[in-house]
């Protein structure tokens, strides 16, 4: 994890409710290069990303997994130089953000239900990002720790 970084990640039920979550973290004034998306390689994926990012994201091929659909500054965070998502799963990488491997362990299992995992990277703004992601439906939604916390 970089240094200060914190991230808010939350998955959503479908490509749908996380055009809505990330439509509302534009209206908030999060920009685009604090988000990230990490999905399935499904239909309505890449579109998603494409309206979100102005490009069709990544795919990569993640143990337990299978093929995800991904962009943003959270991917680059879990590969870690050790390339952790790919080699590990989204379970084992998400200490590099600061989450527990149990939180881990939810948002792989929903992500590889069809669920649409969105994060948003940035303090001092996380705790709001947080409050979008729960109140447009990421009820498993957390922040990780970040340096300083206990």
């Amino acid at each position: 994890m970089v240094q200060n970084d914190c991230y808010a990640v939350g998955v959503f039920e479908s490509v749908g409710a996380a055009e809505r979550v990330l439509a509302a973290l534009a209206a908030h004034e999060f920009s685009s290069e604090a988000l990230s998306v990490v999905a399935t390689d499904g239909p309505g994926v890449s579109d998603l990303l494409q309206k979100t990012f102005g490009a069709c994201g990544d795919t990569l091929e993640v143990r337990v997994v299978g093929t995800l659909r991904l962009h943003g500054p959270l991917v680059e965070a879990l590969q870690g130089t050790e390339r952790a998502l790919a080699e590990k799963g989204i379970a084992a990488a998400m200490p590099n953000v600061g989450f527990q491997v149990h939180d881990g362990f939810i948002f792989e299992t929903l992500t590889k239900r069809g669920g649409v995992l969105v994060a948003i990277r940035g303090e001092p703004r996380v705790a709001d990002a947080l409050a979008i992601l729960h109140a447009y439906g990421g009820g498993n939604a957390a922040i990780g720790a970040w340096t300083g916390r206990v």
